[in-house]
């Protein structure tokens, strides 16, 4: 159950720094839905916060109550010791608060200044728009950081990396003594999130208060002073970094041990369903051969831009291959066909789910019954009662959590997103199921349904390819595991000789690991 905290629990460590922000037992409820029951945190000067918990932990909620889009309905909020009630984001971006999404939201058509500055341009003595005092202070601004943009360019096509730069530079040019980011690696490379991270140390440097906001164990340890977990809308507990582990967060979160995030059923591996032999595309990936047996999960690794996705993608038929083939069964598949790969039983769980794998604006069940919808038509025309009960058979054995299926897909969560995807392809009964990152960007709950799931339908005897960049995750769920690098296969284990040092070694080595 969650900590029910007394005065001491919020109290500051001995010797830190001045509490530049406050929440203590705040509350906040949608009609009779209580989405925070007792949201406390406190961010110091000088030091990186970070704030983990399931989806629908409250995290959301509190941020949002920080940014000003909601009001609190009970606790205390208080910045620089000061009580604080915002009624709009104007007055929280005013107190000095800047919020990072993890999906910037700036003018495309606009340039990189303009951005910044948007809507608070200075004036020159002839009280027009001074652009060269705009672009000396965005320059100055990214000298400062350390970053090399352009302040004339146009935003539109620079990379989400950049774009999260460039809210950062606004954000100091209004002088935000709160920086909140929320999921900001989601979408990045592991470069891009270096880069990132350097930027939110100087500004900790700068004695900034930072609230970091991920999923990610490995980037919580490396950026962070201090943790604070949440659960089911309540304060859990704050540590030092350096004074907890991933074990302990895991229990704190979820009230389970780590070892049941990777839960392994038995399964017996049969023959091969999927064959591919000598697949080639110049430049992107050369001569693929592997296979995948019936009741086995076979993981693919390997760092950002190995080829991984672009093989899957090639194999299902979204993509172009010069030479290779691909064989289901006994059978050839023809290049360049989805239509085909899913009638003979193959599946695709992309890597971005919002972008390639649902239509955001449609229904839930919609989106479940998207890939059958032509073995749903009984004399050409679709009948709702017939899509419903397919809908809701998945929706149930994949326990989505969603208000009605008639909801719109885009209003669930990332974890309940990625259900309806898998939802999609299984309606199908696919004998092959290939994933593409299947966790990435939702909670350590989630995650772990959705590996009992794997585990299930390979005990059922569907062959599975998983395609992960979380190591623990190919380790803990994976029979064999394929590792890629610039394009080729550089190696290839048996779960029992898969570790982390050899499958590193594969994926970075210029030599190819014996196979």
């Amino acid at each position: 159950m969650p900590v029910d905290l007394d005065a001491s629990a919020a109290a500051p460590p001995a010797g830190a720094a001045p509490a530049a922000l406050e929440l203590s037992r705040v509350v906040k409820s949608f009609g009779a839905v209580v989405a925070l029951r007792s949201g406390t945190i406190t961010l110091h000067e000088g030091s990186i916060h970070a704030l983990i918990g399931e989806n629908g932990a409250g995290k959301s909620t509190l941020v949002k109550i920080i940014a000003g889009l909601y009001r609190r309905d009970a606790g205390e909020f208080r910045l620089a010791g000061e009580p604080v009630d915002f009624h709009s984001t104007a007055q929280s971006k005013a107190a000095g608060i800047a919020v990072i999404y993890q999906e910037p939201t700036l003018f495309p058509d606009l340039s990189v200044t303009e951005n910044i500055f948007m809507g608070r341009q200075p004036a020159n003595r002839f009280g027009r728009i001074d652009r060269k005092a705009m672009r000396a202070e965005a320059q100055e601004i990214f000298a400062r950081l350390g970053v090399t943009i352009d302040p004339d360019r146009v935003t539109e096509g620079l990379s989400i990396a950049d774009q999260q730069i460039i809210e950062i530079a606004k954000a100091i040019s209004l002088d935000a003594r709160v920086l909140i980011m929320d999921e900001p690696t989601a979408a990045l490379s592991g470069v891009e999130v270096e880069r990132l991270f350097a930027v939110a140390r100087s500004l900790r440097d700068e004695g900034r208060a930072l609230l970091f906001i991920s999923h990610r164990f490995d980037e919580v340890f490396a950026l962070c002073d201090t943790v604070t977990v949440m659960r089911d809308g309540s304060y859990i507990a704050t540590t030092p970094i350096v004074e907890t582990s991933v074990d302990e967060l895991v229990r704190q979160m979820v009230g389970r041990d780590v070892a049941e995030l990777f839960p392994k059923l038995p399964a017996e591996v049969g023959g091969d369903v999927l064959v591919v032999e000598g697949l080639t595309r110049a430049g992107v990936f050369h001569d693929i051969s592997f296979t995948v047996r019936s009741g086995e999960i076979v993981g693919l690794a390997g760092l950002v831009g190995a080829g991984r996705s672009e093989v899957a993608r090639a194999i299902f038929g979204v993509d172009p291959y010069e030479s290779g083939s691909v064989r289901l069964g006994d059978r050839a598949l023809p290049k360049g066909n989805p239509r085909v790969a899913m009638q003979r039983g193959l599946a695709l769980v992309p890597e971005d789910r919002r972008k390639q794998g649902l239509v955001l604006d449609e229904s839930v069940t919609r989106n479940i019954t998207l890939a059958i919808r032509g073995a749903l038509a009984k004399a050409g025309l679709i009948w709702s009662a017939r899509e419903n009960e397919a809908a809701k058979l998945w929706a149930s054995r994949l326990e989505v959590k969603t208000a009605a299926l008639d909801a719109e897909t885009g209003t669930l969560s990332g974890g309940n997103q990625q259900k309806v995807v898998l939802g999609k392809w299984l309606a199908t009964e696919p004998k092959v199921l290939i994933v593409d990152e299947p966790t990435r960007g939702i909670d350590v709950g989630t995650k772990a349904e959705v590996h009992r799931l794997l585990s299930e339908l390979a005990q059922q005897g569907m062959a599975i390819l998983m395609i992960s960049s979380e190591l623990p995750e190919v380790l803990g769920m994976a029979d064999r595991v394929l590792v890629m690098r610039e394009g080729h296969l550089t190696g290839e284990f048996d779960r029992a000789e898969a570790t982390p040092e050899a499958v590193m070694f594969a994926a970075t080595a210029e030599k190819e690991h014996a196979r």
